[in-house]
């Protein structure tokens, strides 16, 4: 669900990067192409396509009339962790109730952040889920929690616990028994813009727009154990329109909403 895409090098590429370049082709079945010191706006345009770049040490996902690219980094997800070792509040943990040993499913990974957190509460005896509807994006945060500074922990040891998956959310959720995930996570993008979160507008460009969905939620309360998690803008109808008890915070330009399996 990405449409026509390209891979090519750095600007000056080196052996790593060429060989990055290739496996990012041979993964998403797509053209590689020689970047021959051209732009990649350049590159876009003449292939009339996304662009992947590999890098010395990332790849870089160029979507098709974007202003920023997209690349995969911690973002908050780092000084969160830190909050939460020092026994601050973090309100996703206060809507999840995750605890360690427990399964987590994102039906909405983007750049993974609130996985990163799943990750670190649950421990190796939980689990993580991450689903990515842009296979592009995907492959970008998948790779890119892989390569990412390994002398960062406990943030390394959490992105080694994520799987990532290319799909869909409700076409995943179908497939998956009854009361077969602990908590279920939804993070559609959010109707209303909010224009301090600048860092993911790269996302926001590159990423797929899919709505919430009567189906949808149905499938997540399904397939939930214990509760579903809706993260949405704070004056959002979708609390309401499908039964999630709204969890206002003062100041907060998003709310978590929960919904208890009984």
């Amino acid at each position: 669900m990405c449409g026509v895409t390209i891979v090519t090098t750095a600007g000056r590429p080196d052996a790593q990067s060429e060989a990055l370049a290739q496996q990012a082709a041979n993964a998403l079945q797509c053209r590689f192409v020689s970047r021959q010191k051209r732009s990649v706006q350049k590159l876009s345009s003449h292939y009339d396509a996304h662009v992947i770049v590999a890098g010395k040490e990332r790849y870089e996902y160029f979507a098709k009339g974007a202003s920023a690219p997209f690349f995969f980094h911690p973002n908050s997800a780092a000084f969160r962790l830190k909050r939460i070792a020092r026994g601050e509040r973090e309100p996703f943990l206060d809507a999840t109730v995750l605890r360690a040993g427990m399964s987590f499913l994102d039906c909405t990974l983007g750049i993974g952040s609130d996985s990163l957190v799943a990750a670190y509460v649950v421990g190796e005896q939980g689990s993580v889920t991450g689903l990515e509807a842009n296979t592009n994006i995907a492959f970008i945060v998948k790779q890119g929690m892989y390569m990412y500074d390994t002398t960062e922990l406990p943030l390394t040891a959490c992105m080694r616990h994520i799987e990532v998956v290319a799909t869909e959310a409700v076409a995943y959720l179908q497939q998956q028994p009854d009361n077969s995930v602990d908590v279920v996570y939804m993070d559609p993008m959010f109707e209303e813009v909010i224009e301090e979160s600048t860092n993911f507008t790269a996302l926001r460009e590159a990423g797929e727009h899919i709505t919430l969905s009567e189906q949808w939620v149905h499938e997540a309360k399904r397939v939930a154990r214990q509760r579903v998690v809706l993260k949405a803008h704070y004056t959002s109808t979708w609390f309401t329109q499908y039964g999630f008890l709204q969890q206002k915070r003062e100041s907060a330009k998003f709310h978590f909403g929960v919904w208890e399996k009984e």
